[in-house]
This record gives structure tokens, sequence and C-alpha cells, in this order.
């Protein structure tokens, strides 16, 4: 069974008492489980990973670009957190390991945020983007991942 890995940043080990207002009451246990029962009916396994570690975010990267070489993973569905708006380094590692698929994710709408929100170092190197949609933008994002997986087997 192949595999779907799931990355999220800092402070999202937080989830379910950080700033409920924004971010809501679902915790990372939540979303992780919820993400692994999703990839499971769509075919898939899920593996998840968080981090508040920028590096250990980059070596998990790298690491899913050699197993998507194998054919052993789809691609990465990814909430990198703050280092969305400050990180170089993960922008290039998801660059440097193209043509792993990358889904990008936001649980709050950051556009709607503070202006520092606005901008993404990660976008540009990402497959896709799922922004403002709450707890819920990680199905979606796993969706269109497996389906973007789909038709590149069609």
């Amino acid at each position: 069974m192949k595999t779907i890995l799931l990355l999220n940043g800092p402070n999202l080990n937080l989830l379910g008492t950080r700033e409920p207002a924004v971010y809501g009451a679902t915790t990372l246990a939540d979303v992780e489980a919820q993400f692994a029962e999703g990839a499971q009916a769509l075919g898939y396994k899920a593996e998840c990973f968080q981090s508040n570690h920028e590096g250990a975010l980059i070596d998990q990267i790298h690491a899913a670009g050699q197993r998507f070489a194998a054919g052993d993973l789809i691609g990465a569905v990814f909430n990198p957190g703050a280092f969305t708006h400050t990180s170089v380094a993960l922008f290039d590692a998801i660059q440097g390991v193209k043509p792993l698929p990358v889904i990008e994710v936001h649980i709050s709408n950051v556009h709607a945020r503070e202006a520092f929100r606005h901008h993404s170092y990660i976008s540009p190197a990402a497959a896709g983007i799922v922004v403002g949609f709450g707890t819920d933008g990680y199905r979606m994002a796993l969706e269109a991942l497996v389906r973007k997986a789909a038709s590149k087997t069609a």
C-alpha cells in the first residue's frame, strides 16, 4: 500500500488549545487520525510527522523525495505553520525533491490576517494550496493529492 505523508510545522502541536477562535478545538491527534482514516478510505496509508524544528522538517522532505522516487510515497500534505513566511530552506527542500507533489495547507485564511502572513515562501514550490477551511483543509488536500497521483498514472 502506498503512503501519503502529512507534515505539520511549528506550534501545530498546540492545536485545540492555541487560539481556538482562529484554529478551532480540533487537536493535532484528531487531525492525524482523520487524515489516516481518509487516506485508508482512499486506499493509502498515512504517515504523520510534526516538528517545531525546521531541520527536522527538511529531513522529512528529503526522505519523502527518495521514497517518492522509489514508488513508495505519492506525495505530502504540509502545513508549515509560521515557517511559511520565513523559510527559504523549506522552499529549497521542496524544490530539491521535485517532482514530489507537496500540497500546502493552512487552517486559517492567512490572507485575512496580519500582513506578514500574506507571503508564503512555500507556495511557489507547492503543487497546490488549501487555505482557510479549518482542519477540513487537510481532507481537501489529501483528496486533491490522490486525484493528482491518479491522473499521472492514468
